[in-house]
């Protein structure tokens, strides 16, 4: 009976892993905390960064913003062990001429960054950001590129999405953390009822009806019916 748990353990386990899975849009995204990347490899002519951005606004997604060291050094990492590697990726990033101050296009706030060439007063007019992957450091560059290698994108996860894969994991952990109390108690149950029958067995045993006259008692009182009948 106990031996029956494992794989009743396993199917709220491979639930687990399939809400986290269904955060994003394919197997072929990659999840990193409340976003979804997708590396599309297909080296491209463009006219503009515009051209890059509407290859990842076309799946859903924008150009990839950073945000954090964790964020940063995840990127290198997915790129060498799943993408192709390429020495550079154009960020999703410009300069905005108006306030004087590099924004990412997707709206999200400018909380980190990595420069490598921090100089004063360089122009930075149609001046982009470079991803270099051997090092994890930004540079900056011209906006006006011929092509691309490949355009990293990347997609936040909806709230809704989001709240509801964690309601699914949270009833996913309810529902191992029953079966495990159930197995526990359906063992102690077996363990108790086969320690009862064992008890069972000896007490019939050890209550059994027992003659009170031993060998030598039955023999004597034989003989003596046996002179009785003789002298009557």
């Amino acid at each position: 009976m106990p031996r029956a748990a494992p794989p009743a353990l396993l199917l709220p386990l491979l639930g687990l892993a399939a809400a986290a899975a269904a955060d994003c849009p394919s197997s072929t995204w990659v999840q990193f905390q409340d976003s979804c990347y997708i590396f599309l490899q297909e080296a491209i002519k463009v006219e503009s960064i515009e051209d890059v951005r509407n290859q990842c606004t076309s799946h859903g997604a924008d150009m990839i913003s950073i945000h954090n060291e964790e964020e940063n050094a995840f990127i290198l990492d997915t790129l060498k062990k799943q993408w192709k590697d390429p020495a550079d990726i154009l960020l999703g990033m410009f300069f905005d001429t108006d306030d004087a101050s590099f924004k990412w296009f997707d709206n999200s706030n400018m909380t980190f960054n990595k420069w490598s060439d921090q100089e004063d007063g360089e122009e930075l007019v149609d001046t982009c950001a470079f991803l270099h992957t051997k090092t994890g450091d930004w540079k900056k560059g011209n906006c006006e590129v011929s092509s691309v290698e490949g355009t990293l994108c990347k997609a936040a996860i909806p709230y809704e999405k989001k709240y509801l894969s964690d309601n699914r994991i949270l009833i996913s952990a309810l529902v191992i953390a029953g079966t495990v109390i159930l197995t526990v108690l359906g063992a102690v149950v077996w363990f108790l009822y086969k320690r009862s029958l064992d008890s069972g067995f000896t007490t019939v045993f050890s209550t059994a009806h027992q003659s009170p006259y031993n060998d030598d008692c039955v023999l004597v009182v034989a003989e003596e019916n046996e002179y009785d009948i003789q002298f009557n």
